[in-house]
């Protein structure tokens, strides 16, 4: 008989965006309660050993967040199964390195680096705006956080910057045309645009339609869309990608041109680029090209010309490499 929730996860059921190899064991570390839930997070787990690679296997992450090494919004966490969600700031003091969780085109989580003025910065978008006893105005964020006395103009959907320090709303964007939006869900998930339309249906969702950096347009609804900027400007840094969706067979096409560029040892992996080839290098005429290479082949001719096999001298009647020698 079942008594409460299950504590286990097996990795064929794990979110797809986590990225385990079916191989690699029968179990996944399943999230705690946290303010995200399992869809919508990344095992604190998952980012120190799979990401970045601080430890090999469960029990290093272990060591390293037993020491208090580790923060999470600016608060030290030391449950290796923490849920790590959109926008959360993770931040490890002792390396002096600092990321912010975001999505990429892929629909998957990226760690975007921060500087250290960065990472006391969050962005929270507002669920809900209610009263509370004795008619206290609140909101409550994506991450669970509730805020009382917010300023009046907050409403839902609007963005709020918070300050992680001081646990204080700092400034606020509004839900408007003309802003810049990442996805948070839906096929369009990690793509970044401006808001150009918001159509609503009275009983059904509402719907907005959003135009990237390349001039394209797509729709979502409501409930995908999070405020990142005012206008053009964001507030925060983006990934890699710029949340701009390539077309497949352009995506494909690049990638197994940095696959040939890797082989030929000219493309860089830690800055995915191709490498800067020295121009100053002298070139050989050609003439003094075709002399070398013909002093090549030359070589390579005589040192794997093949000679014929002597044919050894056997007895009467019998076969010798293959054949069989006549009698006189």
């Amino acid at each position: 008989m079942a008594r409460g929730d299950r504590h286990h996860l097996k990795r064929l059921n794990a979110p797809h965006h986590w990225m385990l190899s079916k191989l690699g064991g029968t179990f996944a570390p399943k999230p705690s309660g946290g303010p995200h839930g399992m869809k919508e997070c990344l095992p604190l787990i998952l980012i120190m050993r799979n990401r970045l690679h601080y430890a090999l296997n469960a029990r290093g992450v272990q060591m390293i967040l037993k020491n208090r090494n580790v923060k999470i919004d600016g608060k030290v966490r030391t449950d290796s199964r923490f849920p790590v969600g959109f926008m959360d700031v993770l931040s490890i003091p002792r390396t002096k390195e600092y990321f912010r969780l975001l999505y990429n085109t892929k629909r998957r989580f990226c760690l975007v680096p921060l500087s250290k003025e960065q990472s006391t910065i969050k962005l929270c978008k507002v669920e809900k705006r209610t009263l509370g006893t004795f008619g206290i105005p609140y909101i409550i964020t994506h991450d669970g956080r509730t805020i009382r006395y917010p300023h009046p103009e907050i409403q839902a959907n609007d963005t709020i910057k918070l300050d992680l320090v001081n646990n204080k709303i700092v400034d606020f964007v509004k839900f408007d045309v003309g802003n810049t939006a990442m996805l948070i869900g839906g096929n369009s998930m990690g793509r970044i645009g401006v808001v150009v339309k918001r159509e609503v249906h009275p009983g059904s969702f509402e719907i907005v339609h959003i135009k990237d950096a390349n001039g394209t347009i797509f729709t979502t609804r409501l409930a995908n869309v999070f405020i990142i900027g005012k206008g053009t400007e964001t507030l925060v840094n983006l990934p890699l990608d710029q949340g701009i969706k390539k077309p497949l067979i352009k995506a494909v096409n690049e990638r197994i041109r940095k696959l040939k560029l890797a082989k030929l040892g000219k493309f860089n992996k830690s800055t995915k680029e191709p490498k800067q080839l020295n121009q100053n290098k002298p070139v050989a005429k050609k003439e003094e090209k075709a002399e070398v290479e013909g002093e090549k082949k030359e070589t390579t001719q005589h040192k794997f010309k093949r000679t014929a096999p002597v044919p050894k001298k056997g007895a009467k009647g019998k076969k010798v490499a293959g054949r069989k020698v006549a009698k006189k």
